[in-house]
């Protein structure tokens, strides 16, 4: 099996008090899109800038391509390409003089610099705003400008942080669909995301809370872990059914999906009973039994993580 391309050993940031990141492990493959998948404050911000060479990590080690990001922080910039939350474009500038300037700040050669500006053009299609100063951009053809600025100097390896927050569901759809293609070209890909339908389109994920990896797979492999039954209920009062359910000693969770329920059972002998009682109270049309979604496995990570800290 060849090396990965990313590798993070028992990797730990302080921040006086806070632990950002605590004794973090990763592999990511080459050519490999990787999620990072976490609510706010789980570390994934500090984590993708110690990737970066942006922060140094106060314990373990970081290897990108076989090279170490606090030893050869140089030759890590070089060929890695980092998309923050908030990318700095120059709103005064055009599409193509950022290009022009991330170009030079990464000291692309001119003699290069055409052909990669009409790569970039064709995935991005962006080639007719090349004269739209950035600031006059939609949100969505914002974030197809800072991900080819990131791409101008042609990076082994692509760190993007919450690359879609805020964007419309159609830019969101596009974007992804650039990723893939990417992906598709060799290039390896880590992305974190709110968005539960994004994780699902990584090869791979790791779930992160509070500074720690959870569960870490594909989609599918978390999603075929999940321990409990589940059964989805559309009651009329969803908060009553919701405090109901939670209070029976055979469930074992229940979570609000809009106007459904999720419940999980302890067994699936108690889930079918369940089922069965439930039809009777709500109506055959409003229970039925369901595979978890990846929000089910997204919540049942981070409540388990919870108890055990609280225990």
């Amino acid at each position: 099996m060849s090396l990965p391309l990313l590798s993070a050993r028992a990797v730990h940031k302080s921040f006086g008090p806070v632990h950002a990141v605590r004794d973090f492990d990763l592999n990511v493959r080459r050519g490999e899109l990787f999620g990072l998948i976490g609510p706010d404050g789980a570390g994934k911000t500090t984590l993708m800038r110690m990737l970066v060479t942006l922060l140094r990590p106060d314990d373990g080690s970081i290897l990108v391509d076989g090279h170490d990001v606090v030893s050869e922080m140089r030759h890590i910039r070089a060929i890695t390409g980092y998309m923050p939350q908030r990318f700095s474009l120059y709103g005064d500038l055009s599409v193509e003089q950022n290009l022009h300037f991330f170009a030079d700040l990464f000291e692309v050669p001119r003699a290069e610099l055409a052909a990669r500006k009409k790569r970039l053009y064709e995935f991005s299609r962006l080639e007719p705003f090349a004269k739209r100063l950035a600031g006059r951009l939609s949100g969505g053809m914002k974030q197809k400008l800072a991900l080819s600025c990131t791409l101008i100097h042609d990076p082994v390896l692509l760190v993007l942080d919450e690359p879609t927050t805020g964007v419309d569901p159609v830019s969101r759809m596009e974007f992804w669909t650039i990723l893939r293609e990417l992906r598709a070209q060799g290039i390896t890909i880590v992305v974190s995301t709110p968005y539960m339908d994004e994780a699902l389109l990584c090869d791979r994920v790791i779930i992160m809370h509070e500074g720690r990896a959870l569960a870490e797979g594909s989609p599918a492999e978390l999603i075929a872990r999940h321990p409990w039954p589940m059964l989805e209920v559309a009651p009329r009062d969803v908060g009553a059914a919701a405090r109901e359910l939670a209070a029976l000693p055979g469930v074992h969770a229940v979570q609000g999906f809009g106007d459904v329920l999720h419940v999980s059972a302890r067994d699936e002998q108690y889930a079918k009973a369940l089922h069965e009682n439930l039809r009777a109270q709500y109506g055959a049309a409003a229970v039925r039994a369901i595979e978890p979604t990846f929000e089910d496995v997204f919540i049942h990570y981070i409540e388990e993580e919870a108890h055990e800290h609280a225990a």
